[in-house]
């Protein structure tokens, strides 16, 4: 373990998580709010990474090994100082619930403990849903693109980070592929802000929402969620963009540089764009009855299914009083999540063809066992390796979800309320089911649950296996 070269590593992402702070210190500023949680944030900041930031080792090797515990005690150190504004300004007094709350905004996951926000400071609430745009593409990745750290020894930390099957470069260099990366992302949110705003939607909403929606985690400043606006277009505008960012950002790359084949050639792009035409028609079919015309029908049923496929969050109804047929299509689409190399959580579209092109193959090796069947994703041959890995991630991410669905039962839920509790953590999506419905919050958990269910966000988000390895003996034995 190189621990010094770790030490740096984890020194320079507080560094830029206190940069990155002075922005909803701005917001405080000029909206007259009180400074200080942020100050003091700042400062605690800066103590502890000035020291471990300013002189880089000599050996900046790092593997695989310490790719997966830089990323997994990064995301964790991100969670502890980006909860002290909530605690300082008091908008959240348990310590417990104001890391839950950060570890929610990073992992874009969008679950609450707060029943009520509109009363918070502005500079609070701008906080709260920028940690979802920091989140959404990857802190490790935003600090690639910036800083010259690891060299070709990098990619260890993307792959560590970015979700989905399989990960690589667009370009050689690693650092020109997370900028690449980062250039799309900071666009697109970009873009959706000028539209909002073409939409009547004041700046400072059109920034958080764009934020949130970026990130696809669901943060809103309103009590109601996209609701409170009462403005169709900024429904129909949001649910767009949330499944463009539920998109495979490497396909947005292809369209950069011209191979627009490449895209129509994307088996999980075609896949996801079914898969949404599916549910928001199986919604509107059975929930028509529910509204005054066909037009507020088609355009919640479309809203939602985005929301929930990209693992958003963003409610216009409360769904939870939908008939049953609608909260299992909602409840499926949480599983299955969006594409990977997205921003979206769940088990990604990708990883689910995936597995069921493996159970046909292994039925038609049953049937012949001397046939040779091979899986194949977009034309290319799927390496056993990569399917090893998603048979291996299934197995984990339902054993995960069982288990923390049994440990928060010691609260007395509903079993509803639990298992969706659990796949909302898990997969980063923010509502639930039963007790949690759209309009709710996770505030009736004990500490102990909701500690529980933040660190189950921390494993969705990094799909499991660099907080596997952060908790791991083996990984802190010297070679």
């Amino acid at each position: 373990m190189n621990y010094r070269m770790l030490r740096y590593l984890l020194g320079c992402i507080l560094l830029i998580e206190a940069i990155l702070m002075l922005l909803p210190l701005t917001v405080s500023i000029i909206s007259n709010e009180d400074v200080m949680p942020f100050v003091y944030t700042i400062a605690a900041l800066l103590a502890i990474s000035l020291p471990c930031a300013i002189f880089k080792p000599k050996n900046t090797q790092i593997y695989a090994r310490e790719g997966f515990v830089c990323v997994s005690s990064a995301w964790i150190l991100l969670s502890i100082f980006g909860a002290l504004p909530f605690i300082f300004s008091e908008a959240i007094a348990n310590p417990i619930d104001a890391f839950f709350e950060t570890v929610s905004g990073f992992t874009t996951t969008g679950a609450t403990i707060l029943p009520a926000v509109e009363h918070l400071p502005r500079g609070i609430l701008f906080w709260r849903s920028f940690t979802h745009w920091i989140g959404g593409m990857g802190v490790l990745v935003f600090m690639l693109a910036i800083l010259p750290t690891a060299g070709g020894e990098a990619i260890h930390l993307m792959r560590a980070e970015v979700p989905g099957p399989t990960k690589g470069k667009l370009v050689p260099k690693m650092r020109q592929t997370a900028l690449i990366l980062y250039g799309i992302y900071i666009v697109l949110t970009l873009l959706e802000v000028v539209i909002l705003l073409l939409c009547k939607m004041p700046l400072y909403d059109a920034l958080v929402n764009a934020f949130a929606t970026a990130g696809t985690g669901g943060f809103s400043v309103l009590n109601n969620s996209i609701a409170g606006y009462q403005s169709p277009a900024i429904e129909w505008v949001i649910a767009i963009f949330m499944l463009l960012f539920g998109v495979n950002f490497n396909l947005f790359f292809f369209v950069i540089i011209g191979k627009i084949k490449d895209v129509f050639k994307s088996e999980e792009l075609r896949t996801y764009t079914i898969i949404v035409t599916l549910a928001t028609v199986a919604i509107f079919i059975n929930t028509y009855r529910m509204f005054d015309g066909a037009g507020d029908c088609l355009r919640t049923a479309f809203f939602q299914t985005a929301s929930i496929i990209t693992t958003t969050g963003f409610a216009t109804v409360e769904y939870n009083a939908w008939p049953v047929l609608s909260k299992t299509v909602l409840t499926l689409l949480m599983v299955i999540g969006a594409c990977a190399g997205s921003t979206a959580g769940g088990l990604k579209i990708s990883r689910v063809m995936i597995l069921g092109k493996n159970i046909v193959r292994e039925i038609k090796h049953m049937i012949r066992p001397r046939s040779v069947n091979v899986v194949r994703l977009d034309g290319e041959v799927v390496p056993d390796e990569t399917l090893r890995s998603a048979t291996g991630y299934l197995t984990v991410y339902i054993a995960v979800i069982i288990l923390t669905m049994l440990l928060i039962s010691i609260d007395g839920m509903s079993m509803e309320t639990n298992l969706t509790a659990s796949l909302s953590c898990v997969n980063n999506i923010g509502p639930a089911l039963g007790d949690l419905g759209a309009m709710n919050n996770f505030s009736p958990f004990s500490n102990f649950s909701t500690l529980l269910l933040s660190f189950a966000m921390l494993f969705g988000r990094l799909e499991f296996v660099p907080m596997m390895v952060l908790f791991s003996p083996y990984a802190w034995k010297k070679r």
